[in-house]
């Protein structure tokens, strides 16, 4: 997006952001290969909120910076231009997500109760859909985990795995099938689950090759949990419509915050292409060089303006900008790894040694082609609508494009 296109006070954040996340947070970046600790996040949060910087994302009533989703991108990007920004400013997965959607779909009381605490960031969440196979991987509908309802009460069963952010948080959303009843459809439904609920335990952690999502992927399981009436979240049944609300969203903040992570890798292999000379020319002077920095630009152009236009459907049209997320998603995956991919070949052997963050970097947004739908799973969602879409127009009387042409022959 053009900081200059920016209103003041948006470009006035930015700013601010970029500053805070240069000045502040990229000295207390953890060694490659550590994990950012607990005091380190609290000092820096507090930090933060002094320099107003917090939350940009989450309404100024619940302590944030209260941005529309159409400006989260520049200001997403600048916290993702170090690895720990999107945590420090409470705008990391699977949080930002889980608050976007409670926002939107809780009750008043369900708001000041997880809502309110996990804007401020006195507590951590998670988000629980994942299960092992058969379960809701790629494909959602194979949902296991049950909740069952008993008078006033539910109670909860289920196996997921993968949870982001599960060690150590306070509360859980969790995805499970409930049986039609007189007053909903049979379906998935949402619960709002507090991690301390004797029914809920957190089993063996899966060691991935990311650092930065403070929590981990641990199992976690549901053993009769018991909760209330009031733990659903939004009405029974619409677990699946919800997730929408929270995935569209989701995955465009991903890629914002990767992106940044991207320029920051950029900007790695610039300064090395400035100041290393080989075979007698500065390495910046290389056509092979030159050739892996273009790419590289392209690929961040690319992704940031079909970032700005998901981010505004979002906003305005959000069925046809859920849709074009998953186009985004895709790209931006990809393209990101490639501009991380380049820079450590720019840099040489330092890029793959942990003299240089480059090698971590790749860990960190590989699994993004994985996390939030695999792509392969994105791709089939994009061509079915791709036909669809098609398919109406031609219905409706635009005329098919594969029909051959039979021309005279001209003597």
């Amino acid at each position: 997006m053009d900081h200059h296109s920016l209103p003041p006070e948006i470009e006035d954040l930015r700013q601010r952001t970029r500053e805070f996340v240069r000045d502040t947070v990229m000295q207390h970046e953890p060694a490659p290969g550590d994990y950012l600790t607990h005091a380190t996040r609290e000092k820096l949060q507090a930090a933060a909120k002094e320099a107003g910087v917090f939350a940009p994302h989450v309404p100024r009533e619940y302590g944030g910076q209260g941005v529309p989703i159409e400006y989260w991108s520049p200001i997403f990007q600048e916290a993702g231009y170090s690895p720990i920004g999107p945590s420090v400013l409470n705008c990391m997965a699977p949080d930002e997500g889980n608050m976007h959607m409670l926002n939107l779909i809780a009750t008043g009381e369900q708001k000041r109760r997880y809502l309110t605490p996990l804007a401020t960031g006195e507590v951590r969440s998670c988000f629980g859909m994942t299960e092992p196979h058969p379960g809701a991987g790629s494909d959602p509908s194979a949902l296991q985990t049950t909740a069952t309802r008993r008078g006033e009460r539910w109670i909860i069963n289920g196996h997921k795995r993968f949870i982001s952010g599960a060690i150590g948080a306070g509360f859980c959303i969790v995805m499970a099938t409930t049986a039609a009843g007189e007053d909903a459809p049979g379906g998935a439904t949402m619960f709002l689950v507090d991690m301390d609920n004797p029914g809920v335990r957190v089993g063996e952690p899966i060691h991935t090759v990311d650092r930065y999502i403070t929590g981990g992927h641990p199992h976690v399981y549901f053993e009769n949990c018991e909760v209330g009436a009031d733990a659903v979240l939004g009405k029974a049944g619409e677990g699946f419509r919800y997730a929408q609300v929270r995935l569209g969203p989701a995955r465009l903040t991903h890629c914002m915050r990767w992106l940044g992570l991207a320029r920051r890798s950029l900007d790695i292999a610039l300064d090395r292409a400035e100041q290393r000379e080989v075979f007698g020319s500065a390495l910046k002077d290389l056509g092979l060089t030159q050739n892996l920095i273009a790419e590289s630009v392209i690929d961040i152009e690319t992704s940031d303006a079909i970032i700005t236009k998901t981010a505004r459907l979002l906003e305005n049209d959000p069925k046809q900008g859920s849709a074009l997320s998953s186009v985004a998603k895709v790209h931006c995956s990809e393209a990101i790894y490639r501009v991380i991919d380049r820079a450590v070949q720019i840099c040489g052997g330092d890029g793959v040694s942990d003299g240089l963050p480059l090698a971590q970097y790749l860990n960190e947004v590989r699994p993004f082609r994985i996390y939030d739908g695999t792509n392969e799973t994105h791709k089939w969602a994009i061509a079915r609508r791709a036909s669809a879409a098609r398919r109406k127009a031609v219905e409706s009387g635009a005329p098919r494009q594969d029909t051959p042409v039979i021309r005279e022959a001209h003597l």
